[in-house]
């Protein structure tokens, strides 16, 4: 990963975000504006409703037991491509970051709500176009993949 001091490193290629799940476990993707804004109120809101949550809503990165052994980087991609919608839908500014924490519960969308975040790194715009490709790749072997509104 590469950074700029006092900043957050980036995670500049698909391979390299699937070292750092492979190493380490509780750790979360949230597609935002960043830690700085979303630290300094502590937690999210729902949408709907309008309701604070009692953390931070965002997507685990930790490899569930029924996905036993097939490739990592894969499941990082998939990941990835579920809410790679997020920045359009959110407006300017909203893009993934990795994090560590405690989940505290769950919200609207069954999404962990996680508290304690510990920033680690922003995930470089070209990983999300690795992991589009890689699930495009498997399309025909998972059937097909049909993401939007409907």
């Amino acid at each position: 990963m590469s950074s700029t001091p006092g900043r957050l490193p980036v995670a500049r290629s698909l391979g390299e975000l699937t070292r750092l799940v492979g190493r380490r476990q509780g750790l979360y993707v949230r597609w935002s504006r960043g830690p700085e804004a979303d630290l300094a109120g502590t937690s999210s809101t729902d949408d709907l409703t309008g309701v604070a949550m009692p953390g931070l809503s965002a997507n685990p990165l930790d490899v569930e037991e029924w996905w036993r052994h097939r490739p990592l980087d894969l499941w990082v991609a998939r990941r990835l491509y579920d809410y790679a919608h997020l920045p359009h839908d959110k407006g300017p500014g909203v893009r993934p970051w990795v994090l560590a924490g405690r989940e505290t519960g769950r919200g609207p969308d069954n999404e962990p709500l996680v508290t304690d975040v510990r920033p680690l790194c922003w995930i470089d715009r070209r990983v999300i176009e690795e992991a589009r490709a890689e699930v495009a790749r498997q399309e025909s072997a998972l059937g097909p993949l049909r993401r939007g509104s409907g």
